[in-house]
């Protein structure tokens, strides 16, 4: 599930946050940046900015800059540093962010797909098209991983335009399939394992997405590019 950045935190802190603060980033598009801090326990902190766009761009920028932290971890509009030793320097060299900033890419990903997912005709009707018509713009659409959440290997995949977003199921389904590629939102996901879930299931693949014995365990780990491929 999606947890609102700015909403209730899901996880017990040895330390309660405290006032979140805003400093200031670097410039983008000739305006100062703004982002703001809250810290989340004795050696982590929680960076809000914007966006998935941001959050990624942030996290990724950061791993390069080799920000002084154990753990960087992207979400859908902040990114999570932990492992801080010095908070002060954080913030200190977080300053020379950008939104504007060039951002490292993972590897690009293809993934198989069988285009026989039981959301197929809903998802149609919703983008005035026919089921080949969802094929053909799903493959076209180049996705990049935005961040993982939910369960181990499961990647929120970025990409869809405003025009395509599709509304989660009134009721979820108790058990929604491995290797089941979804979309909710402006989202598109595939489900690493066999999971309750209200996405709409488009198709399925056999694509492993979690193998903890990879150097990577995550197929698609964010910063990843991902393009689908039919084999119906």
């Amino acid at each position: 599930m999606l947890i609102p950045s700015r909403g209730p935190h899901p996880f017990s802190s040895p330390c309660s946050p405290v006032k979140p603060s805003l400093v200031e980033a670097g410039a983008s598009g000739g305006h100062t940046v703004r982002v703001e801090f809250t810290s989340v326990g004795r050696q982590a902190v929680l960076v809000e900015v914007e966006g998935s766009d941001q959050a990624l761009g942030l996290a990724l920028w950061a791993r390069n800059a080799r920000m002084p932290a154990v753990e960087i971890v992207p979400a859908a509009a902040t990114v999570l540093f932990d492992g801080v030793e010095d908070l002060a320097l954080l913030r200190q060299r977080l300053a020379a962010w950008s939104p504007s900033a060039d951002s490292p890419h993972g590897d690009e990903v293809e993934v198989a797909v069988t285009y026989d997912g039981a959301d197929l005709d809903d998802v149609a009707a919703a983008w005035g098209t026919d089921p080949e018509g969802v094929v053909a713009l799903h493959q076209q659409t180049r996705f990049v991983s935005a961040f993982c959440g939910f369960a181990p290997g499961f990647a929120y995949l970025a990409g869809l335009p405003d025009r395509l977003t599709v509304p989660r199921l009134d009721t979820p389904r108790s058990k929604v399939p491995a290797g089941a590629v979804a979309l909710a939102g402006a989202w598109c996901g595939v489900y690493p394992t066999a999971s309750p879930g209200g996405w709409r299931v488009i198709g399925r693949t056999d694509a492993v997405l979690w193998d903890a014995s990879r150097s990577t365990p995550a197929l698609l780990a964010p910063g990843t590019r991902v393009m689908f491929r039919d084999t119906s």
